[in-house]
């Protein structure tokens, strides 16, 4: 076998790995896409959107304008982790992530402290705080291309 062979094999990512890289950055931005639209859908329509998040009241008339902020919050937990994938900070990204996860993590047990809907706390919040924290994980246990 040549040098160039050996070398190049010795660098390249195992399929695995490879694997495991591309489905952390699909989730990551499948993550911060979802939110920004969720974003997007509390700016848009508050009240509407609201109905749906699991909570039995939400504020309605003057005090829907809560709710924009809660787009706009949404809005920046989406361009945080797009920012950092854009820019191939993956390490930083993952511990983001890890850190975002708390949110999806919150909204589920507030909506069954709160008495709301379980199927959305469990099958909305809970589901999404897992993903985000699958992510996190394959993100701060990538290896790097270079063994030595």
């Amino acid at each position: 076998m040549s040098a160039t062979a050996t070398t190049s094999t010795a660098t390249a990512r195992p399929a695995s790995s490879r694997l495991r890289v591309n489905l952390a950055t699909a989730f990551t931005a499948l993550v911060g896409l979802g939110i920004i639209y969720v974003g997007i859908s509390f700016l848009i329509a508050p009240e509407s959107t609201a109905s749906g998040f699991g909570l039995p009241a939400w504020p309605q008339g003057e005090t829907a304008a809560f709710l924009n902020l809660k787009g706009i919050r949404d809005i920046v937990s989406g361009l945080v982790p797009l920012a950092l994938l854009l820019t191939g900070h993956r390490r930083a990204l993952g511990w983001a992530l890890l850190a975002e996860s708390v949110t999806p993590f919150g909204d589920a047990a507030t909506i069954l402290v709160h008495h709301g809907s379980t199927a959305t706390a469990f099958g909305v919040h809970f589901a999404t705080a897992v993903l985000v924290l699958v992510t996190a994980v394959l993100l701060l246990t990538e290896r790097t291309g270079k063994r030595g």
